[in-house]
């Protein structure tokens, strides 16, 4: 049992005890209407008294958790509660005190709404009939008798279903709130699934972008090398080999994206390098210098390394050329002078390369185009829109002396 009904149950209790005096006190406060109907009145109170307690007290309260009684306590209750408020009334009339206590427990042992409303009228016609025989059924005692029940009727049920409205608004509000409960414990669910979904295909675009690459590089130069055995091919295979250890030690420590080069532009032109020697291809980098967001980053730098990739596998190409421009947002160009796109669409895509690719992009509110090139070739294109406060500043001019001091 809860706290609530406990203290509930209290406050009814003290209500009925001072209900119970009142009429003791009220008893002896006037005079008799035959010999020993002072304790006539008395014992009907009492009797009362041990009705609620006994019997009905189990069923008060409006909160969740209180059970309805079964149709034949319920209705021993309330035939019980309506003879002895009859039978005092008969006595004395201002037994009709009694009401203010069995008109509500009628409505807390009833087991349904018309249940209580039905008791509830039919407790006023009995009573009425009481008062009216009180009076010796004259004309003034009908009258007086059922004008008196009537307005106790119609106060009862007005406030039984206010009461009851009240809690079946409480009820629903508990009902609401499980399953409020329990769609955010889904949620929380649902959302830590989501999580751990998409730090999957995060891992998994990585390791494409990455470790794939570098691996694949790796088979192309050791086919190279069974073929002219060079040192040169060689040598690269260790190169590829330490940007793969290089690029998996990143992934794992989750590091910045440029590894150990200064900035994008550094980076870039690191994997334009690598990517010429291992192809023989002639690749150009011009990229701007402005720092950039880490996540942008991040995804200019893994289209960069899928765009080469697809130049080297798709293209046969003899030149590709890598574009970083930088002002309201980024936007990095791939270009080579291959065979192009022959008719196919991006969408018609079935790799892990570009649908890869796209998901990163689209995961910063950018775009991606592949296009046929002006002349010949492929034209990439990502473009990432900047936020004002995200928009770096221009990278300052380096006068002559500050230029030969860097060099």
């Amino acid at each position: 049992m809860s706290s609530i009904i406990r203290r509930e149950r209290l406050g009814w209790d003290i209500a009925s005890a001072a209900l119970i005096l009142a009429v003791a006190g009220l008893s002896f406060a006037i005079p008799e209407s035959f010999p020993g109907s002072r304790w006539a009145m008395i014992g009907i109170a009492l009797a009362v008294f041990l009705v609620y307690a006994w019997g009905a007290r189990p069923y008060v309260g409006i909160h969740e958790g209180i059970e309805d009684p079964s149709p034949w306590v319920s209705a021993v209750l309330q035939v019980l509660m309506i003879g002895l408020l009859a039978a005092g009334v008969l006595i004395e009339p201002n037994m009709l005190l009694l009401q203010t206590l069995i008109l509500p427990l009628i409505w807390m042992t009833s087991r349904s709404t018309t249940q209580a409303i039905l008791v509830t009228v039919g407790t006023g016609v009995i009573v009425a009939l009481a008062y009216a025989a009180w009076g010796g059924l004259t004309d003034d005692s009908l009258a007086g008798g059922f004008l008196t029940a009537g307005l106790s009727t119609a106060f009862s049920l007005a406030l039984g279903l206010w009461i009851t409205r009240i809690a079946e608004w409480g009820a629903e509000r508990q009902r609401l709130l499980a399953e409020l409960t329990a769609a955010q414990t889904g949620l929380e669910t649902a959302s830590r699934e989501a999580g751990a979904t998409e730090e999957r295909a995060r891992l998994a675009r990585d390791v494409h972008d990455t470790i794939a690459q570098s691996l694949t590089s790796i088979v192309m130069l050791a086919e190279r090398a069974r073929l002219d055995g060079s040192p040169a091919a060689l040598e690269l295979i260790e190169d590829a080999a330490r940007e793969a250890l290089v690029e998996t030690r990143a992934l794992v420590a989750v590091t910045s994206p440029a590894h150990s080069a200064d900035s994008l532009r550094d980076a870039l032109r690191r994997l334009g390098d690598r990517f010429a020697r291992e192809t023989g291809m002639q690749v150009e980098v011009r990229a701007s210098d402005a720092a950039l967001p880490r996540d942008v980053q991040v995804v200019l730098l893994r289209c960069a390394q899928e765009g080469l990739a697809n130049v080297r596998k798709h293209s046969g190409a003899g030149a590709a050329s890598i574009d970083l421009t930088v002002s309201d947002g980024a936007e990095l160009r791939i270009r080579d002078d291959g065979r192009g796109l022959g008719g196919v669409s991006i969408e018609e895509d079935r790799g892990f390369g570009l649908a890869g690719m796209r998901e990163r992009v689209a995961l910063v509110g950018g775009t991606l185009v592949i296009a046929d090139g002006a002349e010949r070739g492929t034209d990439l294109t990502v473009r990432i829109p900047l936020p004002r406060s995200r928009v770096p500043a221009p990278a300052p001019t380096l006068t002559p002396a500050r230029a030969e001091e860097t060099a």
